[in-house]
């Protein structure tokens, strides 16, 4: 019997506020696309991308969330300096961006360091740089682009809209996991 992945005994959501602990698949300035595989428990190389694009933060994902698309709950962290794959970051939510990915709705909350000073003022996105937000925009609206996959922005969402994708996530982590552990089927991502 499978079971979930080793990151699942953290919770998304720290001490009911907007910061959620964060696991890094990703480091910023990355070419490549490292993915946590759930069957060997460890992060591999998904692909390369096809562009010359590389990833303007640490990119990851929230723990105990799934997502519309199936995957849990993407996170792109703003950082100074690169982490590393692996590397549990306590993510501060100052918004989200939305966008249809294929057919799948794919929202990527954007978050900060709750820990780094240098990010201590921010608290929404009217308190990041305009330009930075506007690379994290050209990013993910072209980075699949030589793949032949369109990328639909659908803009950059408040805070507590990305709360409220958050929670939803977390509700259909819930569902889906209940649902494996009654009938040992559900949603491949506990599989």
């Amino acid at each position: 019997m499978k079971t979930f992945h080793d990151f699942d005994h953290l919770d998304a959501i720290i001490e009911k506020s907007n910061v959620l602990n964060a696991i890094v698949e990703i480091p910023k300035g990355h070419h490549n696309k490292y993915e946590f595989d759930k069957e060997s428990g460890l992060f591999m190389l998904n692909r390369c991308l096809y562009s010359a694009s590389h990833y303007p933060g640490d990119y990851g994902f929230i723990p105990q969330t799934l997502a519309e698309d199936g995957d849990a709950l993407d996170i792109l962290v703003m950082v100074n300096e690169p982490t590393f794959t692996g590397c549990l970051i306590r993510a501060r939510v100052i918004g989200m961006f939305a966008m249809n990915d294929g057919d799948d709705r794919d929202c990527k909350l954007l978050g900060v360091p709750d820990s780094d000073p240098l990010y201590g003022e921010y608290n929404t996105l009217q308190d990041a740089p305009p330009h930075f937000l506007r690379v994290v925009e050209h990013f993910f609206t072209n980075y699949k682009q030589l793949e032949g996959v369109t990328i639909e922005p659908q803009g950059w969402k408040t805070k507590d809209e990305a709360m409220g994708e958050v929670k939803a996530s977390i509700e259909r982590f819930r569902q889906s996991k209940s649902e494996y552990m009654t009938t040992g089927k559900g949603n491949e991502c506990f599989e």
